[in-house]
């Protein structure tokens, strides 16, 4: 018996864009390739194109800065395989919301109705939202799209701090090799850890990997800065290794400490507290990523206090510990005197 069948979404009716082969790759790397030793038969793949299959004189025909890409399957093809997987969108319909086909969207609804389980890979969220599959879902995408996602589509619970989000019959992931990590998530449930566990190995890649997309967001960047707002917040970022409070804050911008916190919070969209623990936590995420200073200092450098203290915020906001977080950014050229 096969591992299932597999079917992925091809969703430029010319091409692929060059930057969208990444996560186009990751699922024929995993379920494309046999491996007849781990499981015999493996999963059965098919790329499905949302243009008409094998047309005539568009071999030759490159996408925008990509290839174009030929496959003898078609949107009518996903209906009755075991998974659909959507791995992006075009960026025109994330960024400018140009409307995807409708004949995609109808062609994953019938698809889920016919028991696929179904997936996206980054940007390919919103494809499964605009077919209403996430609604009421827990779901997530690349980090820097999650807010559009959730705008667009409020009936989705976005969750943008999670490499994956697994809920049962539809899952999603975050961008770039946080489709990997889905991927193999999904060889463990159909086939076991083992198997798994040995084709990440293969892949020379970790079978699971600690904490979530928390990890990868830069937390120094606010959303937006109020321009009065400006040289206070510079300053604050000037001096995090310092005792700062809400009142030393609004008083340096001549502000009653009320006023202080309505205009941050319309700024950044948060609170001062929180704008202040996010650029304590970013002071420390350059610190281990730059630096080979220990845990400590690193501390105390960043006005996050004691080592314990640091440890604990880092796994409430970020998902794993100082210690992980450097082994996965680890420091260049030796810089524990800085």
């Amino acid at each position: 018996m096969s591992a299932g069948s597999v079917a992925l979404v091809v969703t430029e009716e010319i091409g692929v864009p060059s930057w969208d082969l990444y996560e186009m790759s990751i699922p024929c790397t995993v379920f494309g390739k046999p491996q007849p030793d781990l499981a015999d038969p493996w999963y059965d793949l098919r790329l499905c194109g949302t243009g008409q299959p094998q047309l005539e004189g568009r071999d030759d025909v490159p996408a925008a800065a990509g290839l174009s890409l030929r496959t003898r399957y078609g949107l009518d093809d996903l209906v009755g395989a075991d998974t659909v997987i959507v791995p992006s969108v075009p960026d025109d319909c994330v960024e400018e919301g140009r409307p995807l086909p409708q004949r995609l969207i109808t062609a994953l609804r019938r698809a889920y109705d016919g028991g696929a389980r179904m997936v996206s890979l980054c940007t390919g969220a919103f494809a499964l939202a605009e077919a209403g599959l996430l609604d009421g879902r827990r779901a997530t995408a690349h980090w820097m799209h999650t807010a559009q996602l959730a705008e667009r589509y409020p009936k989705v619970q976005v969750d943008d701090s999670v490499l994956y989000v697994d809920d049962g019959d539809v899952l999603t992931s975050a961008g770039l090799t946080a489709g990997l990590d889905l991927c193999l998530h999904l060889v463990r449930r159909d086939l076991g850890a083992q198997v798994a566990n040995q084709l990440a190995r293969r892949m020379v890649v970790p079978a699971h990997r600690p904490g979530g997309q928390a990890q990868f967001i830069d937390l120094s960047v606010p959303t937006t800065d109020d321009g009065s707002l400006g040289p206070v917040l510079d300053w604050a970022r000037a001096h995090l290794d310092q005792p700062l409070t809400v009142e030393d804050l609004a008083r340096r911008a001549a502000m009653s400490p009320r006023t202080f916190y309505r205009r941050l919070q319309e700024a950044t969209g948060t609170t001062p507290l929180q704008w202040l623990l996010n650029q304590r936590l970013g002071r420390a995420q350059s610190l281990l990523e730059s630096t080979t200073l220990p845990i400590d200092k690193v501390g105390e450098l960043s006005g996050l206090g004691t080592a314990n203290n640091l440890r604990h915020h880092f796994l409430r906001q970020i998902g794993v510990s100082p210690s992980d977080y450097r082994r996965a950014f680890p420091a260049k050229g030796g810089a524990a005197g800085r």
